[in-house]
């Protein structure tokens, strides 16, 4: 019996679904993935996952996707699979436009966050809703993961028995919280009393570091002990240091890609992501589970995890006078930063991988035994 999980690279099922993958296995199913990547693919082939190459595009209207669609039909026509579970949207398009023919099997889709949202520009909801709905017609079920894509997969005209709410992919507790706060601040040159911002995400357009950037100069005049750790790498992180330096931004520093964010969430007081488009973010949920309030841009995923005034501040798009009053009062008031990010563990637990875990085995249970 097979099981295949497919992603337009395999980075994406070594991030995200590495327990569902060896849930399969432990129920005696030889579990295959498709997808790009070869340094991921030894991960992968390292867990006895079979891995078959896949040229997908991430560019809807590459033509390499046409060689991707007619390699997946080779794969069908010669394997069969209990059960396809797909991921990312060009993967997943083509992948249930290659099956939808196939005699034998189920295919499950998860969005992990569509390209037309509220507020998106008018060509992704002619494009990726138009697609999205056509490719309904091929999916067994659909699993969502915030609430406004559930409202918008019930469009498509699937049945609410076909169509799931989950809690995201699943969060672990944070491991390695640095313990020896103090050392770690003094090599990252910040002073003992710093209390520190984090933003953790990929530097480009989608993630506005430019919203919290701009506001900076009016954070520090009410909270100098404010620091800004920018936590990731991206195609502007030039244009952000050079605007950080040249608008003389004090105590920021962008670090770039780290592979200690666990440590670094133990020096952090306050996370924030103010994402113009979010899925359910991974990133904010592990500063929940960390017990670290957030700020959150007025964003899908973002609302639907953190409770403003609770577990930290929820700011609409453009509202720098509130995003600074939320920045400040988290910032001068620890009782407060302590409340909320009690609070937010207490929010997140219904997120945590033990629980979201049993959730998909539900839905894969049911699927299955239609078949």
């Amino acid at each position: 019996m097979n099981i295949l999980f497919v992603a337009s690279v395999y980075r994406h099922l070594i991030a995200f679904h590495i327990p569902y993958i060896q849930y399969f296995q432990s129920q005696g199913y030889n579990v295959w993935a498709a997808g790009t990547g070869e340094k991921d693919r030894a991960i992968l082939e390292d867990l006895m996952v079979k891995c078959v190459d896949i040229p997908f595009s991430r560019n809807p209207l590459s033509v390499q996707n046409v060689d991707a669609y007619n390699q997946l039909k080779k794969v069908f026509s010669k394997q069969t699979f209990e059960l396809v579970h797909v991921h990312t949207p060009v993967a997943s398009l083509l992948t249930r436009a290659a099956f939808r023919k196939s005699q034998h099997g189920k295919i499950i889709y998860t969005a992990h966050g569509f390209h037309f949202f509220s507020g998106a520009p008018k060509q992704n909801w002619l494009i990726y809703y138009t697609a999205e709905k056509m490719a309904a017609r091929w999916t067994d079920h659909l699993i969502t993961i915030n609430k406004e894509d559930y409202k918008n997969g019930l469009r498509f005209g699937i049945k609410e028995s076909d169509i799931s709410l989950v809690h995201g992919v699943g969060v672990e507790p944070v491991k390695n919280i640095s313990s020896d706060k103090k050392t770690l601040k003094q090599l990252l040159g910040l002073s003992t009393n710093a209390i520190v911002i984090s933003y953790v995400a990929e530097i480009n357009r989608n993630k506005n570091h430019q919203f919290l950037l701009s506001n900076w100069k009016r954070i520090k005049e009410q909270s100098p002990q404010a620091a800004l750790l920018l936590i990731g790498d991206g195609e502007h992180r030039d244009e952000i240091e050079k605007y950080v330096q040249e608008h003389s931004l004090e105590d920021i520093q962008v670090l770039g890609f780290r592979n200690d964010v666990a440590e670094l969430l133990g020096i952090t007081d306050i996370v924030s992501l103010l994402s113009h488009r979010e899925g359910l973010p991974k990133s904010i949920m592990e500063a929940m589970v960390a017990s670290i309030p957030c700020v959150v841009s007025d964003t899908r995923g973002l609302r639907d995890l953190i409770t403003s005034g609770e577990s930290g501040f929820v700011i609409p798009h453009g509202n720098d006078d509130l995003l600074v009053d939320s920045f400040v009062s988290l910032l001068n008031q620890e009782e407060m930063r302590q409340k909320m990010g009690k609070n937010a563990y207490k929010e997140v637990e219904p997120y945590l991988l033990e629980n979201v875990l049993k959730e998909y085995i539900k839905i894969y249970d049911r699927v299955l035994r239609k078949g």
